[in-house]
């Protein structure tokens, strides 16, 4: 992991404590995860071990996030905002699990009403629309609805799977082709979705595909191959 530079800790805004606020997003897919305090020494702390630290205000002490529980966070990035006030750090979030408790997300309480809706609705934290997409098709899964066009290929197995696969990766060539651009974007979801579901259907975690994606980027270039991004 590259470095982390520490002088822009002197370069923070503090509050009358000391302190400073700090969201946690994880570094693949954007969920954000929790959000606590942090002072001088918690943030020298973080980037001399590669493991945040936090301030406790209830306890009045450091806090080094993972400790007790085992579900460290592996610091990525540390950015701050336009004002130097606030903190965004990326991290890798071990176990899965940032909230004490046990969800991975401590933003797991929604503002919207669900008392109008049939069933209730297990709303997941902030996070980009693929993933948000994969939780949906796993849910699917596990709970099956009538009509679904999800359950149909899931129930469908390989065969129905691996066919549209095919289907949708000709439809996406074809609109490469003719050079349009709203065809070609339309077809590259349809293409996401139905590979998601292939995904879904052997196990395989959305998050293994993101992983696999990140340890490329910045790779060793190897002769004659293309798993390298720049």
């Amino acid at each position: 992991m590259p470095s982390l530079k520490t002088s822009f800790v002197e370069e923070l805004t503090y509050d009358e404590r000391g302190l400073i606020p700090a969201i946690t997003q994880d570094w693949l897919d954007g969920t954000i995860l929790m959000m606590a305090w942090m002072n001088k020494e918690s943030i020298k702390l973080t980037l001399q071990t590669g493991e945040v630290h936090y301030w406790s205000r209830s306890r009045n002490e450091l806090w080094h996030k993972g400790k007790t529980s085992g579900n460290f966070q592996k610091v990525k990035s540390i950015s701050y905002d336009c004002d130097s006030d606030a903190l965004l750090l990326t991290i890798e979030q071990i176990n899965s699990i940032a909230c004490h408790t046990g969800a991975r997300s401590c933003f797991f309480r929604n503002s919207y009403d669900l008392e109008d809706h049939k069933k209730k609705v297990q709303l997941l934290p902030p996070s980009n629309v693929c993933s948000d997409l994969f939780n949906v098709i796993k849910d699917r899964k596990k709970n099956p609805e009538k009509e679904s066009y999800t359950n149909s290929l899931l129930e469908g197995g390989d065969n129905k799977i691996l066919k549209k696969i095919g289907e949708e990766s000709a439809e996406f060539i074809m609109a490469c082709k003719d050079k349009d651009q709203h065809s070609i974007a339309s077809e590259a979801a349809d293409l996401i979705f139905h590979l998601q579901v292939a995904l879904s259907s052997q196990d395989v975690e959305w998050e293994d595909v993101l992983r696999i994606l990140a340890s490329r980027r910045g790779a060793q270039r190897r002769s004659g191959s293309l798993k390298k991004f720049n």
